[in-house]
């Protein structure tokens, strides 16, 4: 199973995943120079919230890495004529380099984003890319020849996942990297491809817990259908839960500028609240200093007055005991399928 430390540690792992790019347009949109292929170091610091320090830092340490997954200095001739041809028609809409420019294509991007310990943006890659894993790991395999005839048609809902994955995506991927002129139709054609996949990832993912079930279960299928979520999804499900329990005035903000908190809302008696929202993998806990992150975001700057941290995982201890210091209420996986299957949240009541 990889996790966040084998990721940082291991450039195979890094390597492993590194087809996944759109991951980053997920998570945070990123800003391209004109060329509609590469990123300035200036622009990767941008967008991992970071100082350009710390990403020219990281270029000496990994420079062989990073560069064998497409970053470019450009020097002398080259960079006169990349200047000449992407950067001089844009006056000053980016900065004209003296001596040197380094070009990061979205693969090397991504590969920061394995690399950078101290960013909550590539923290939150991280976290999809770890989440993208779990659910491959998890996938049935394919049906052996020995099976009864009725599951030939899961056995070629299995591949089709497969190819659109291992295949289909990853062509996608390549395309955007080297065209410019067709490349907001192709990330629409891969966004099509990919909710395609995602929803056959569902389909497949909730059979199987059927299947697995042996007599009667109360909540069957509801967490393999949450676990099918983006995490905007999810965000807009709890949103769905909060106006079940009679919460009014829901608003979902997840997202950059969401000041801390993923929905608000207000009781049916008028207490405010906020929640946050994360879909991570069931084996990736919510740990304490996310729960200090919020604890800013909610008490201090939305005064809130019932607190909510759901998460389709669980809580370290270190959370918990947090938590319950401050009052916040922590709806963990299984508080999570029951809210969803209608048993209300008791501290909305």
């Amino acid at each position: 199973m990889i996790d966040e430390a084998a990721l940082l540690e291991s450039k195979t792992l890094r390597g492993s995943v590194l087809e996944r790019t759109d991951v980053l347009d997920r998570v945070k949109a990123l800003s391209l120079l004109p060329d509609g292929m590469h990123v300035t170091t200036t622009m990767v610091a941008t967008y991992f919230e970071v100082a350009e320090t710390v990403i020219n830092n990281l270029l000496s340490r990994h420079r062989q890495e990073l560069e064998s997954n497409g970053l470019r200095v450009l020097r002398g001739t080259e960079l006169q004529e990349f200047k000449e041809l992407s950067l001089s028609s844009y006056r000053d809409s980016y900065p004209q380099p003296r001596s040197s420019l380094a070009l990061w294509s979205r693969r090397a991007v991504l590969n920061v984003a394995m690399l950078l310990r101290d960013s909550d943006v590539a923290r939150q890659i991280r976290t999809y890319l770890l989440d993208m894993e779990y659910l491959a790991r998890t996938r049935p395999v394919d049906t052996p020849a020995s099976e009864a005839p009725h599951a030939l048609d899961d056995h070629i809902d299995q591949r089709i996942t497969h190819i659109l994955g291992k295949t289909v995506v990853p062509m996608f991927n390549a395309l955007i990297e080297t065209s410019g002129e067709h490349r907001q139709e192709l990330i629409s054609l891969r966004e099509d491809v990919q909710r395609i996949e995602q929803q056959m990832c569902g389909h497949e993912t909730r059979i199987t817990e059927l299947e697995r079930t042996r007599g009667p279960r109360q909540y069957t299928g509801i967490m393999a259908s949450i676990d099918a979520m983006n995490w905007r999804e999810f965000e807009h499900h709890v949103a769905v839960l909060l106006r079940r329990d009679g919460c009014t005035d829901v608003i979902v903000h997840g997202g950059p500028g969401d000041r801390g908190v993923d929905v608000t809302a207000l009781t049916a008696d008028g207490r405010s609240v906020v929640a946050q929202c994360k879909s991570f993998a069931p084996y990736r806990p919510v740990w304490s200093g996310e729960l200090q992150k919020f604890l800013g975001a909610s008490l201090v700057q939305h005064t809130a007055d019932v607190a909510l941290f759901v998460a389709t995982t669980s809580f370290t201890p270190d959370a918990r005991a947090i938590a319950e210091t401050h009052g916040v209420t922590l709806v963990d996986r299984s508080h999570v399928e029951k809210w969803s299957a209608g048993v209300p949240l008791a501290s909305l009541q």
